[in-house]
This record gives C-alpha cells, structure tokens and sequence, in this order.
C-alpha cells in the first residue's frame, strides 16, 4: 500500500519565498498523514506562468537557490516540486523528486505548448529523458501537464515498467475543461494500466484562472478520489501498489461533486477577483452602479469575493438617468450592506458641453455627447481610486466589448474586467443563479430592457442586434474563427452578421487598451485572440 498527496496550492507569480513557505507547510500536513510521496503543481517555485521574469537571470536563479534551500529540509517523504532549471544556458520546465534531503533527480518537460494562452516555447527547451523512480518496490514516472495528453509517451512509461504517473499541472481553467481532463486522464490510465496523480494548480493569475480538480485514477481509468475546483486543499490516497505496510491514520472521506456550468463560472469569477485584487496589493475595489444588471452583477461578486467592507459603489446620475435606475442600485446596496456614493454629474457635463460649443458650432448632437458622460463617470471613479487607493471594477461584458459598445476611457477606464470573458446572455444566467441562493439583485434589473441612459429612452437594441441573436454570432466568430458564409448557413441573416463582424473588427483598437479581465471561454480576448488593429482582411 503507498500512500501519496497531491498539493492542490495557490502560488503567486514571483513570490519564490511565499511559494517555498507554503511548498513547505503542505509538507508538514502530508507528513502527520504519513504520506510516502506528496506532488506540487507545475512551476511552485515560481508560480505560474512566470513569463518574462523568465528572462531576469537573477529570477532563475533565486528560484534554483529556493529550491536547493528545500531539499535541504525535505527529509522522510518524497515531494515533487515544479521550478525552473538552467542547464547549458537553456531554460526547462522542470520538475524534481526530493528524497532525504536531497534532489534525486530532474525532468524536463517534453510537450511546451505554444497556443492560446501559452507561449512556453518563447522560454524553455524541450527535455528528452523520461524520469523513472523506485521507491516502495514500485517503479513511478513524473511528467508536466502537456505530457500527460500524449500517447506514445505514456505507452513508453508503461512499457518501462512504470506503475503510477504523477502529473504535475498548472491547466488554465475554461467552461467544460475538467471533462476534458477527466477524459484523457481516464484513457491514459485504461489504455496502459497505471495510476495517475495529477495536480493541477488553483487560484488567479491576471487573466487566468487555474482551477485545480487535481484527482486520482486507478489503472482501470477511474477516478478514484478528487478535490473540489477553485479551492486550496490536500488530497491524500492510498494506492494498492507499493511495499508500504507501516500502519497509517485513516484519511478523511468526503465526496467531491463536480460543480455545473453556472456555479463553476460563478466560482471561477470570484477566485479571478479575489486573487488579482489581494495578490496586488489592494483592499477595496470601487465600482460604478448605474441600476443595470451588469454593474449589479460586478457588485455581487465584489461582496462575494472580498467581503461587503471592502466594496464601494459609485451612483452618477444625469439628466438621461431614470428614477428606477437610482431605486435598483440602492435597493441592491442594501441588500447587500454596502457603501454607496452619489455624485451627480449634470452640472459637469453642462460645463463641458459649453465649453465645447463653439468648437461645435453647425454640428447635430451625437454619439460624441453620449461619450462625454462615460468619460465624466470614468474620471470620478479613477478620481477615488487616486485618492483612496480603491482599485476600479470595469462592468463591461463581453457582447459589448465585442462590438466596442463600450467608451474608451469612460466605462472601459479602471483596474479589472470582471465580465470580459461574460456575454450579456450569460449575465442574465449568473445573475439569476446568485439571486436562487439568496435574492440580493432586485428583479426588475433582470426584466427591464438594457439601456446605456446616455439620451432620452435610449436602448442597447437602437444600435446592436438582440443579445439571444448577437451573442451566438459572436462566439462563432471570436472563439470558434467561423467566417461569414459559416455564421450565415447557421441560420442568422447576412446582414446582421456582417454588421456585427464589421462592429468586431473595428473595434480591436479599443479591445487592446482594456483592463485585464477572467478567462471563461476558450478563446477570451487578450493572449487568446491576437488580432492586428490596423487590418485590411474582411471575413
């Protein structure tokens, strides 16, 4: 019987000793359970992805010191512990296994994947040699994340005599992604009869989410034991494998449900807020209330991330502003026990339009008036931001930043995108799910028609398509690259859809200047999708 951990921690990019000290608490916990061998995600030393600190020798350097200072303390139990190596001048993902003291031996990633989010082959080397221990009376292999999703070289394993795989992870989360884990997992274990420990990081990172769902399977491909998504936790199991017949403490056994969509998204959304906001530095967000349900769901996962004290929200009528706006947003704050502020903005934008005039003079009102609003409003939540050290929540989602139905530097101004990755559909869907826990978004915010309130019965439908129609044009688009023969056969009409691919297309140079937001999707904008601004190519 061996008994193994799997580490399911939350590193911070850059915080070696941070990273180390808790590397090192997690050890401690395995070690009263009398765990033989204990697994951390990919890269703990550094965190994950460490990018172009990867380019600072010093910063590879200090990791190796970490490291080196680890195994030093490491002494009855295996641990296995992702960190950055340097050999001949080249960089390698790596991994090494720690035993009495000492770093028995190395692996290199083999796979470095270079699409999407990842950009692993701009810094690391691939590796060549398998990593082969016997501990035990049993022969297990470490390999990282991308290695474990290729056949031939878990056949190889297995055909060496390996009997259990440790894979050491760190697998930005996206909707429906632990299926496809469990799935290769499984068919990995089945095909070649071995037990797989696979550890997968948790927590935020900018624009990522890693999610964690590290889990255990047999050598007949089931999952034997795993660990809830988006939280910190040690996995213990016991593998009938192995020589160990030293009597144990029992492991605690709860049963994990795997989460459904809504409640995963809702997760995922609260971990990316929470970690960017505490890991930089912040204690409280302010967020701009307009009544409307996106600001109204930025609000709720605010309160639900980093508590109501923490949280602010900013109310900024004019003239255009409806009576039912102001009652939504303050009956959402005291539902939820927040501060709110009001500062109305008529007299403000009064001055500007006046001030402007006479460079104006012979042209109609437009959409340049509406932007002054947004531009106003944006000024005064950066202004308490400078001034209270608040961190500013942008409410934008992601219909809107599609088609740039958006003002640069008004709305789009702030910190952090919560709704980046969110179509409004979607909106809908999360707000509805929180208010089935306890109703905190007052219902007309879900019933009334989106409005900007930037003119007199002003609707989100005067300008973009209804959502139930834009938000499918946009996801054959953005996250599926379907042109406009595709999109049309799919049953939209072709002048909608061209409308809105010219709307997508134009509006990337705002994209480009937008505050970092959660990854949900598969393709979310920022290091997803890179498209030129100046382009000439229509779909």
């Amino acid at each position: 019987m061996l008994r193994i951990g799997i580490s399911q921690i939350n590193t911070t990019v850059g915080d070696i000793e941070g990273n180390c000290r808790k590397i090192r608490e997690y050890i401690e916990k395995a070690k009263e359970l009398k765990t033989d061998i204990i697994a951390f995600p990919e890269l703990s030393i550094t965190g994950y992805p460490p990018e172009d600190l990867l380019l600072k020798p010093k910063f590879v350097s200090d990791n190796l010191k970490g490291l080196n200072e680890l195994a030093k303390e490491i002494s009855d139990i295996v641990a296995i512990v992702g960190f950055v190596d340097r050999k001949e001048g080249n960089l390698y993902n790596a991994s090494a296994i720690i035993h009495k003291g000492r770093i028995k031996k190395i692996y290199h990633k083999m796979l470095l994947p270079n699409y999407g989010v990842f950009d692993e082959k701009r810094y690391f080397k691939e590796g060549s040699d398998f990593c082969i221990f016997k501990f035990s009376g049993i022969s297990f292999s470490v390999n990282i994340c991308e290695d474990i999703w290729d056949k031939k070289l878990v056949k190889k394993a297995s055909s060496m005599g390996v009997k259990l795989i440790f894979n050491i992870s760190a697998s930005p989360y996206h909707l429906r992604k632990v299926k496809e884990r469990e799935k290769i997992l499984s068919y990995q274990a089945k095909k070649n009869s071995i037990f797989i420990a696979y550890a997968n990081l948790v927590g935020g990172q900018d624009e990522l989410v890693f999610d964690g769902a590290s889990m255990v399977l047999d050598d007949k491909g089931r999952i034997t034991e795993r660990k809830e998504q988006f939280k910190e936790d040690l996995l213990i199991a016991d593998l009938d494998i192995g020589e160990g017949e030293e009597k144990k403490p029992p492991i605690p056994k709860r049963k994990i449900k795997p989460l459904e969509p809504i409640p995963e998204i809702y997760q995922a959304l609260i971990l990316g807020l929470s970690d960017y906001v505490k890991k930089n530095g912040f204690e409280k967000v302010v967020i701009g209330l307009s009544g409307g349900i996106d600001s109204s769901l930025v609000c709720v996962l605010a309160v639900d991330a980093l508590g109501k004290d923490n949280v602010i929200g900013v109310f900024m009528p004019s003239e255009y502003s409806s009576k039912e706006s102001f009652e939504d947003a303050k009956e959402l704050v005291d539902n939820l026990g927040i501060k709110i502020i009001n500062v109305p903005i008529s007299s403000i934008f009064d001055l500007y339009c006046s001030t402007l005039k006479p460079h104006f003079k012979g042209y109609k009102t437009n959409i340049t008036e509406e932007n002054l609003q947004a531009r106003i409003r944006g000024n005064i939540l950066m202004a308490f931001s400078n001034k209270f050290g608040w961190l500013v929540l942008t409410t934008g989602n992601k219909s809107e930043i599609s088609t740039g139905y958006a003002t640069l530097y008004g709305d789009m101004a702030g910190g952090f995108a919560c709704l980046k990755d969110i179509p409004k559909t979607l909106v809908y869907k999360l707000c509805e799910y929180r208010n089935s826990k306890e109703k905190v978004i007052p219902e007309r915010v879900l019933k009334k028609e989106p409005t900007a309130e930037l003119k007199y019965n002003q609707k989100d439908s005067d300008t973009l398509p209804e959502y139930e129609i834009l938000d499918p044009i946009l996801k054959a688009y953005v996250e599926e690259d379907k042109d406009v023969q595709e999109i049309t056969s799919l049953g939209f009409d072709k002048e909608i859809v061209l409308y809105v691919l010219n709307l997508i297309d134009r509006s990337e140079y705002k994209r480009r200047q937008s505050p970092p937001g959660i990854k949900i999707t598969p393709k979310a904008f920022g290091k997803d999708r890179r498209m030129p601004i100046t382009n000439k190519y229509k779909n």
